[in-house]
């Protein structure tokens, strides 16, 4: 096992670094409408240049009470800090744009979906207003989404690939034949934003994919190379990198420094 060394806030989990011309990419996990985990890591993150990449893993609203917030500063995050940033699309916001096309009650209705807070922050309402008819309906439509959000939501990308790794919000599907396809050989591109498979964190070996969407509790510890006695800390296994740490379901957000492998979090 890699030993831990704590470097101020940030942690380094591995000392296999891949040495490239590439600049920095900063992965930052599923946000779940927290806008003041985010605010808390980006304080506690290095200034980034022109050479960096953010990469952001989907899953902005739901859950928090300031989904709204989240969406406009991270729509905004490529103005304010001079960087490429890269935002992909997550499975909630797959679930609203099937929602806004086909309607879909069984992702609105259960309350560990969050949906009832997003629509609060979208219509200025306080934390844990209650819902009346008129507030269901919106919601059973997603009309309480302005256009331009909604347009944001189609326009992420599903995946995304560097110097240093793929990044996707879920995971990889596999092949048929104990492999698993590289995003763009996908061939139902949306399984890159819900699939959970254990076999994927078991079995994958390739170049390094960093996802989120699968609480990293729910992981198998035995394969994780960080932390592996505090199982809601980010999961590092041998080819995958998981960093959704529960941010908006009483957990925190986590980012990944690559290629040096920091680790940055919101707590």
């Amino acid at each position: 096992m890699a030993a831990e060394t704590t470097i101020d806030r940030a942690r380094v989990y591995s000392p296999r670094v891949s040495h490239t011309t590439t600049g920095r990419t900063f992965v930052i996990g599923d946000i779940h409408g927290d806008l003041d985990a985010l605010r808390a890591l980006v304080a506690r993150m290095p200034d980034v240049g022109a050479s960096d990449t953010l990469v952001f893993l989907g899953d902005y609203i739901d859950r928090g009470p300031k989904s709204r917030e989240v969406v406009t500063v991270v729509r905004g995050l490529d103005r304010d800090t001079g960087c490429k940033v890269v935002c992909l699309r997550g499975n909630h916001e797959d679930a609203w744009l099937r929602v806004i096309d086909d309607g879909w009650a069984g992702f609105v209705l259960p309350q560990g979906n969050g949906c009832a807070a997003t629509y609060n922050s979208f219509r200025h309402r306080a934390p844990g207003a209650p819902l009346d008819e008129e507030a269901f309906k919106a919601m059973f439509t997603g009309s309480f989404f302005p256009p331009e959000v909604i347009a944001w939501f189609r326009a992420l990308p599903l995946w995304y690939e560097d110097a240093h790794a793929i990044y996707v919000h879920a995971g990889l599907p596999g092949n048929g034949r104990d492999g698993f396809l590289h995003p763009r050989d996908a061939p139902v591109p949306t399984a890159l934003l819900w699939t959970r498979t254990e076999s994927f964190f078991r079995d994958y070996r390739g170049k390094r994919v960093v996802v989120g969407h699968t609480r990293t509790s729910e992981l198998p510890r035995e394969l994780s190379t960080y932390t592996v006695d505090d199982p809601n800390d980010l999961w590092a296994g041998p080819c995958v990198t998981a960093i959704d740490t529960g941010c908006g379901r009483d957990g925190f957000l986590t980012a990944i420094e690559l290629p040096a492998m920091t680790v940055y979090e919101s707590r």
